[in-house]
This record gives structure tokens, C-alpha cells and sequence, in this order.
């Protein structure tokens, strides 16, 4: 199981916004996620900088590579959009972040 981290970035201000959105996550969408092998998926805000870290255990980190071609991540993504900085896709501008300590 490999984990996997990136950071993104949410609009100032919209921090109560992202929390809802994420605590009524759309059950096929999780379903999705699950599906893909993702587990122990968490994401950290810095509110002084507005920065997101994702954080998530990933069965074949390659699978997530599939995860743009299916329709309930483009509509998520069309979703949150109006609330992080975003491509022109509507996916999130993420950024992955390296690991350089890890203590089992």
C-alpha cells in the first residue's frame, strides 16, 4: 500500500465551504474512490497560507491515474471549482509532495 500527498490551494475565505462540501461527499463518488483503491483519505488545512494537504493510502497509486476520466470526478471537480484554485479542466491544480520521514 503506497501513500500518496499533494497540496492544493482554497480561496481565502472559503474554509467553512470546503468543510461542508467535504462532510456531504456525494456517496458515488466515495464509492468511486473506494473503488479505487484509496483508503485512510484525509486532507489538512494551513489556514494561514489557505493550503490543502491531501493525504491517502492508495492500493496502485497507477490507478489513480484513471480517476480524471470518470464522470462523478469531473462533476466534483465542476463543484468545487468556485472555491480553490483550479485548472482549465476544473481539476484542482495539485501539486505532489514528496516524503522525507516516515515512522511506522
Amino acid at each position: 500500500m503506497a501513500r500518496v500527498a499533494f497540496k492544493m490551494k482554497l480561496f481565502p475565505g472559503k474554509e467553512a465551504e470546503y468543510k461542508k462540501r467535504h462532510d456531504e461527499l456525494w456517496p458515488d463518488l466515495a464509492q468511486l474512490l473506494k473503488g479505487t483503491g484509496i483508503s485512510e483519505y484525509s486532507i489538512f488545512l494551513d489556514s494561514e497560507t489557505h493550503f490543502l494537504f491531501g493525504v491517502l493510502k492508495a492500493e496502485d497509486p497507477a490507478a489513480l491515474d484513471n480517476l480524471p476520466s470518470k464522470p462523478v470526478m469531473k462533476k466534483w471537480w465542476a463543484y468545487m471549482k468556485d472555491i480553490m484554485e483550479s485548472n482549465p479542466d476544473n481539476s484542482p491544480v495539485s501539486i505532489p509532495l514528496k516524503e522525507v520521514f516516515y515512522l511506522p
